[in-house]
């Protein structure tokens, strides 16, 4: 399993404590290697990824999408993941 790419994306939880709202955000990576794509929480296999696309949704936020076999899984970001799209649809 050689690693072909790498991706920073990010998760937000929020917490309300004495009608405070707190935002966490914390740091993961997406990695594309030569027969998976695995993140923080799940491995998918390249043979059950049909699709990725990436949709901006303001000037410093944008959703990358992997569409699966087991469904669509969203990943919010803060990087252009076009480089890391082409190496997908360079390998699949």
């Amino acid at each position: 399993m050689k690693v072909i790419a790498n991706l920073p994306y990010i998760t937000v939880t929020r917490n309300i404590e004495e009608n405070i709202i707190y935002h966490k955000e914390e740091q993961h990576k997406i990695t594309l290697s030569t027969s998976e794509i695995s993140t923080s929480f799940e491995t998918f296999l390249l043979k059950d990824v049909l699709d990725i696309s990436y949709r901006i949704i303001s000037s410093d936020i944008g959703f990358l999408y992997l569409h699966t076999t087991r469904g669509m899984y969203s990943f919010q970001m803060r990087t252009n993941p076009e480089q890391f799209i082409e190496e997908f649809k360079k390998i699949k």
